[in-house]
């Protein structure tokens, strides 16, 4: 059966909500860790694990680390980024130390999965001075992307190495590493759970770049489960190329044995809808015939408008795919 997982957040962090959520037939969460810690996060897990033991549901949940992603510094207040307008990367926008040398005039800037794109004009000292080619809200800590750009940052941070110490206390079931560069990367995290007595916990390599999926042969022995992470792995060439890449991913998973998950605007239309499209009922559908043994929404059940009801689409769209494979 497909594991099928939605994301904590504002939107769902009440016990009606999760109830409602494991009633749908979710079957696991993803506790991102860019936004907070564990401990942090206590009293949200403590939410999640009654509501699941009200429903008679032992859930899977998963911590999505930090790693080796590039993301936006916190910010004030959200920031409306309108055509056309300049913004000075750095200070309006606080970016990494480590991406600063790389802010070259003509080099592009995504953020926010590419929903915004911004291009370098001129450098600035501690920065750059960037136009706005595709607009929207920016909010604090998003992903950042620059693209063609190499930027070697360490496997894990110190705030990844304590979560992982922790992991085992709060109830963690398995572990997402963002940006797997290769088999090192996860060799790194694995050690650091064993150490913290977390052999049992499973380990899950995100594919978000090109220099991932040309490692995928390395990576797919090392991990416990591949996930095809299309928010930033579509930001690393172009977008129309991602379909065929997550066919070869799945492929290569399928004829290794390996399990692999989908994930990133699997619903995305949700945040703001009550009813998804057809392209994205067509897409859920579609990963589990390419063989895929968990999908996973994100911001749907975390800060949309309708957590519940994308939560409902999404399993039955998966059970359909299911029973259309015979597989209930």
């Amino acid at each position: 059966m497909v594991q099928i997982y939605g994301t904590l957040g504002p939107a769902c962090s009440d016990a009606e909500t999760l109830a409602r959520l494991f009633e749908a037939g979710m079957t696991g969460v993803r506790l991102n860790l860019s936004h907070v810690g564990l401990p942090g996060a206590a009293e949200q897990l403590e939410r999640l694990h009654a509501a699941a033991r009200q429903c008679g549901v032992t859930p899977q949940l998963l911590i999505d680390m930090q790693g080796p992603e590039l993301r936006v510094g916190l910010l004030p207040a959200p920031l409306t980024l309108e055509y056309g307008a300049p913004v000075r990367l750095g200070t309006d926008i606080p970016l990494p130390p480590a991406v600063l040398p790389h802010l070259v005039p003509g080099q592009e800037v995504l953020l926010d999965d590419g929903k915004l794109l911004l291009r370098v004009s001129e450098p600035l000292p501690g920065g750059a001075l960037a136009q706005v080619e595709r607009g929207g809200v920016l909010r604090g800590r998003k992903s950042a992307a620059l693209p063609g750009v190499d930027i070697h940052l360490p496997a894990m941070t110190d705030s990844d190495r304590e979560n992982l110490r922790l992991a085992k206390d709060y109830g963690v079931t398995g572990v997402m590493q963002p940006f797997v560069r290769g088999r090192e990367d996860l060799r790194t995290v694995r050690a650091a759970l064993d150490e913290a007595d977390g052999q049992s916990i499973r380990l899950f390599a995100k594919i978000e770049s090109l220099d991932g999926a040309a490692k995928l042969a390395e990576l797919i022995p090392a991990a416990d489960e591949i996930v095809i992470a299309r928010g930033d792995l579509g930001n690393s060439g172009p977008l129309w190329k991602l379909p065929a890449l997550q066919k070869r991913i799945s492929a290569a998973c399928r004829e290794a044995g390996r399990p692999f998950m989908v994930v990133t605007q699997m619903l995305a239309s949700m945040e703001q809808n009550p009813v998804p499209t057809r392209a994205e009922v067509s897409d859920i559908f579609n990963a589990v015939l390419d063989g895929a043994a968990s999908v996973m929404v994100t911001g749907e059940t975390a800060v949309g408008k309708y957590p519940v009801e994308a939560m409902r689409y999404l399993v039955n769209t998966v059970r359909e795919a299911e029973a259309y494979l015979g597989l209930v």
